[in-house]
């Protein structure tokens, strides 16, 4: 399925192809204060709709993980970086899709505090 995507004032627009199953919730101190529910796709199936450049990034502990965010409104639409075998992920903020029914989704709880 296609689903559509923006922030919130809509700089930073994006389409993401897969399914939808499941969402994880991560405890880190990046995660918890964002509140985001992730949904870990290859990248190749996220694409841009919007220049690049509304985009600003930010990185912390380990430096593994680039997270976007729109550089006006900021909110966190995505994130970057790789799945334990090496493939390159983009780590989706489905609060950030349109249409989604949350609640319907199940949530998987990350305990990134202790990683």
């Amino acid at each position: 399925m296609l689903y559509q995507g923006s922030c919130h004032c809509g700089d930073v627009a994006f389409e993401v192809e897969g399914t939808v199953d499941s969402a994880l919730a991560c405890n880190c101190s990046m995660c918890r204060r964002r509140g985001s529910l992730l949904w870990f796709v290859p990248h190749e199936q996220l694409r841009l709709r919007t220049p690049a450049d509304a985009l600003a990034g930010y990185t912390f502990n380990k430096h593994v993980i680039a997270h976007r965010f729109c550089a006006r409104c900021g909110i966190h639409t995505y994130g970057e970086g790789s799945d334990p075998r090496g493939n390159v992920v983009a780590a989706i903020n489905l609060r950030c899709i349109d249409g989604l029914d949350l609640d319907a989704i199940p949530v998987q709880h990350y305990d990134g505090r202790a990683a």
